[in-house]
């Protein structure tokens, strides 16, 4: 089992997520409750990007030099220097009857976007409406995929893009999704989380999967048939999300926030090396409406 020195280099957020590794700016993540877009590097204070929008739950690169955020609906900023520039959006939470909005998301090898909705509120408590897994085409357009998903969580694809992974946190289980072209196998478990929530993942050139557990203190790793073979733990319980950066992807980034933190330290960010690299992920190609 490998050893890993956790080097903290950000302190003092609400609550973190999405991290995407951006090859310029550094490793971006959202501040859910405190609003904003921020750079993370190493040696570095954190640097704004995107002041304001709150509710980020996940992100991804956009082929023009753009950035794709969730919240109340999918949408295409702009990065500096022109991140002051009009917020398109791509999806509104009002596609689906009963969702108030999205969550983390992907972006499969043709730059489409996949991303999961919510039927509540997550820090307003739990309605018993579910969500979907929604994909976003090339052309705009948008479809259904899955539904029934209690608290939409971290995706991630296989090395092969043959599997779909997806966390549905108040589960307590990592679907998995067999990918066949343009549809998916209904979904079946892939691992069960006893202690902790799977919340954000992402998965290494080997096919492992790196799971962030919110009130587990810890980030799990997951051979491709499910077999749990590494914990990672984590000197704050809510663990929110990870993410592959720097050149040759072999630093993990960790993200957290503020619950059961002490107060000195809040939501924060860890950065660990590791043996095997993660994957790239692909850029969202999907059409910017004018």
């Amino acid at each position: 089992m490998a050893k890993y020195t956790l080097d903290r280099i950000a302190t003092g957020f609400g609550l973190l997520e999405g991290p995407v590794w951006h090859p310029k700016l550094g490793v971006l993540a959202a501040d859910v409750l405190d609003g904003g877009v921020y750079a993370f590097n190493p040696g570095k204070a954190p640097g704004l990007v995107i002041p304001h929008r709150r509710g980020i739950g996940g992100m991804a690169l956009h082929e023009n030099g753009g950035l794709i955020v969730g919240g109340r609906n999918i949408a295409f900023k702009r990065l500096p220097p022109a991140a002051d520039a009009p917020t398109v959006t791509l999806l509104d939470n009002t596609a689906v009857p009963g969702i108030v909005g999205f969550n983390d998301l992907t972006v499969d090898p043709e730059g489409r976007i996949l991303v999961g909705s919510l039927g509540f509120v997550a820090m307003e408590g739990d309605n018993g409406r579910t969500g979907f897994l929604h994909r976003i085409e090339l052309d705009g357009s948008s479809k259904v995929l899955s539904d029934g998903i209690r608290l939409t969580n971290g995706l991630g694809f296989s090395p092969d893009g043959k599997r779909l992974y997806h966390s549905d946190s108040r589960n307590h289980v990592i679907r998995v999704y067999d990918v066949a072209g343009d549809t998916l196998s209904p979904w079946r478990p892939f691992a069960r989380i006893e202690t902790g929530i799977p919340d954000g993942l992402a998965v290494a050139e080997d096919g492992r999967v790196w799971v962030a557990l919110a009130h587990g203190d810890a980030v799990a790793v997951f051979t491709p048939d499910g077999r749990e073979v590494e914990r990672i733990a984590v000197p704050v319980p809510m663990v929110t999300s990870v993410c592959f950066a720097g050149a040759d992807l072999r630093q993990l980034t960790i993200v957290s926030g503020a619950r059961g933190a002490p107060e000195d330290v809040k939501g924060c960010v860890f950065v660990t090396a590791v043996d095997v690299p993660g994957l790239p992920r692909p850029k969202a190609r999907v059409r910017i409406p004018a």
